[in-house]
C-alpha cells in the first residue's frame, strides 16, 4: 500500500514550493501570487529508503472574499479523509491568520478523532490522519521567534522550515517517516494480476465494474483495509483470475459533489498504486479531456501498465472505421511519446467488449512479465545497432557491445553496454525502445532502458 501525504493551507504560504523541494522536481509553478496552483500536483517523495506520494492541494481561485469558506474547506476536508498524513502548511513571517485558525479547527477535529475513530457521513469510523504544524518561509534565525505564535492553533509543536532553502525540511521528513502508517501487508495470493479500472467522474467506471461482475457473483472476496485503503474484489470466472482494484466504495456521496475532480484524483492514486494494469475510461461522447490527461499522468509516474477503454461507444453516431481511426490517433497523439497501448470502444451499458477488455488487460498484464532471453536479445539488437550507431560527439564514437534483460523488475528493463554511456541522448534510447517494442509483444506496459559502462 502506498502512503498518501497531503499538504494543505491557504493561498500563498509555500505549498508548491515545499511540494517541489519533497519531490525534487519543479513540477508546482511557483509565484507570490495567491491562488497559482489551480491543477493539482501529485508526486513521489523518497526519504531515508521509504517511498510516499505527496498531493499538494491547490486548486482554488482567488476571486471574493467567501474563498476560504467555499474552495479550501472542501480540500482540506476531502484531503483529511483521504490522506495517510496531513502537512499543514503555515506562513512564520504572517503569523497566525484568521483562515489559519479555520483549517485548525477543521483538522483538530481529525486529530481528535485518529485517536479513537469518527463517525463519518455514513456511520463508518473514518480513521482520520494525523497531522504535522509547518510554519514555513523560516528563512533566518530572526523568524524563528514567530513560531511560539502558532501554539494557539492547539496543534502541538510547529515544524519551522523554508522550503525555498530546504532548511528544516531533513526533519520534517524524518517526522513524516515516524508517522506514517508502516506498510500492512495484504492477505492477496502473489501472481494474481491487479486490474484498477480509473477515469473522471461519470466516465463510467461504475457501470463496467457492475457489467464485469453481474449480480450473479462467483467467488467473489471482498479484503477491505480501512476506509482508505483499496477493496480488492477476486473476480474468477469465464477463464479470468484477478483481482479488481477499487478504493473502498465512494463514501461520502452527498458531500462528492462538492469537489468531484479533486475527490476523484486523490481516489486514482490510491487505486493505481495498488494496481498492475490500469483500465483507463474515457467518455467517447466527450473525448479526451484535461483530466483524462492528469489520470493519465499518474499512471505513467507510477509505472502501470495500460488499457484504454473508450466507454459509451453506443451513443456514438459515427461508427465508421474512419471515426475509429481518428479517435485513436487522438487519444495517441495527447498520450505521446507513450503510444504502445491498445484502445478498445465498449460500452458498459450493452455490455459491448466488455470480455474483450479483460482479456486485453490480462495480454497486457503478461506482457508486463516477459522476459527475453539475452542471445535472442543480443541477435535481434546488435545489428540494429550497427546499422544506426548513436551519433558521435566531440569525435568520440559510442560502442555498444551487449544487451541483456534485468530479471525480477517490476516493468520489463533492459541493459545496453557501452564505451561512452554518458554520450547517448535521450532520443536514441527512445529509438532503442521503439526497436524494442517493434520485435516483441510489449504492448500497453512501460518499459525501462538504460546505457551502462561495460
Amino acid at each position: 500500500m502506498g502512503n498518501l501525504v497531503a499538504i494543505v493551507g491557504r493561498p500563498n504560504v509555500g505549498k508548491s514550493t515545499l511540494f517541489n523541494r519533497l519531490t525534487n522536481s519543479r513540477q508546482a509553478i511557483v509565484s507570490d501570487e495567491a491562488g497559482t496552483t489551480r491543477d493539482r500536483q501529485y508526486g513521489k517523495c523518497e526519504w531515508n529508503g521509504r517511498e510516499f506520494s505527496v498531493v499538494d492541494t491547490g486548486g482554488w481561485v482567488v476571486n471574493s472574499d467567501d474563498v476560504f469558506e467555499e474552495e479550501i474547506r472542501k480540500q482540506v476536508i476531502i484531503a483529511t479523509e483521504e490522506a495517510d498524513l496531513v502537512l499543514f502548511l503555515c506562513d512564520i513571517k504572517n503569523g497566525v491568520t484568521d483562515w489559519d485558525m479555520d483549517v485548525a479547527q477543521i483538522l483538530r477535529k481529525g486529530v481528535k478523532g485518529s485517536e479513537k475513530g469518527v463517525k463519518g457521513s455514513e456511520g463508518d469510523k473514518s480513521l482520520l490522519p494525523p497531522v504535522i504544524l509547518v510554519a514555513n518561509k523560516a528563512d533566518d534565525g530572526k523568524d524563528l521567534y514567530g513560531q511560539y505564535d502558532f501554539y494557539k492553533l492547539g496543534l502541538g509543536d510547529p515544524f519551522c522550515v523554508s522550503a525555498a532553502t530546504g532548511s528544516g525540511t531533513g526533519d520534517l521528513l524524518d517526522k513524516v517517516l515516524e508517522m506514517l502508517p508502516e506498510k500492512q501487508k495484504d492477505d492477496l495470493e502473489d501472481g494474481i494480476p491487479r486490474f484498477a479500472v480509473v477515469g473522471r467522474p461519470n466516465a463510467g467506471k461504475s457501470s463496467i465494474i457492475n457489467a464485469f461482475i453481474g449480480e450473479d457473483r462467483h467467488i467473489v472476496t471482498d479484503i477491505a483495509g480501512t476506509t482508505r485503503d483499496s477493496i480488492y474484489t477476486r473476480y474468477d470466472k469465464f477463464g479470468f483470475d484477478f483481482y479488481l482494484v477499487d478504493t473502498a466504495g465512494i463514501r461520502r456521496k452527498n458531500k462528492v459533489s462538492e469537489d468531484l475532480e479533486f475527490y476523484s484524483v486523490m481516489r486514482s492514486i490510491r487505486a493505481i498504486e495498488n494496481s498492475d494494469v490500469c483500465i483507463l475510461m474515457i467518455d467517447a461522447t466527450r473525448g479526451i479531456e484535461a483530466q483524462d490527461m492528469n489520470i493519465f499522468q499518474l499512471i505513467q509516474k507510477n509505472n502501470k501498465s495500460l488499457v484504454v477503454a473508450v466507454n459509451k461507444w453506443d451513443l456514438v453516431e459515427d461508427k465508421s472505421q474512419i471515426a475509429i481511426s481518428t479517435f485513436e490517433n487522438a487519444i495517441r497523439q495527447r498520450m505521446a511519446p507513450f503510444v504502445d497501448f491498445p484502445i478498445i470502444f465498449t460500452s458498459a451499458l450493452t455490455k459491448q467488449r466488455i470480455f474483450k477488455v479483460l482479456e486485453t488487460a490480462k495480454q497486457v498484464y503478461l506482457n508486463r512479465k516477459a522476459k527475453i532471453g539475452t542471445s535472442k536479445l543480443n541477435e535481434v539488437m546488435l545489428p540494429i545497432v550497427e546499422a544506426t550507431p548513436p551519433p558521435s560527439i566531440k569525435g568520440k564514437y559510442i560502442k555498444i557491445k551487449y544487451v541483456s534483460q534485468v530479471p525480477d523488475t517490476q516493468i520489463p528493463t533492459f541493459i545496453f553496454y557501452a564505451n561512452l554511456p554518458q554520450y547517448v541522448k535521450e532520443n536514441y534510447r527512445r529509438f532503442l525502445e521503439n526497436k524494442i517494442r517493434e520485435n516483441w509483444t510489449l504492448t500497453g506496459t512501460p518499459i525501462n532502458v538504460f546505457i551502462r559502462q561495460k
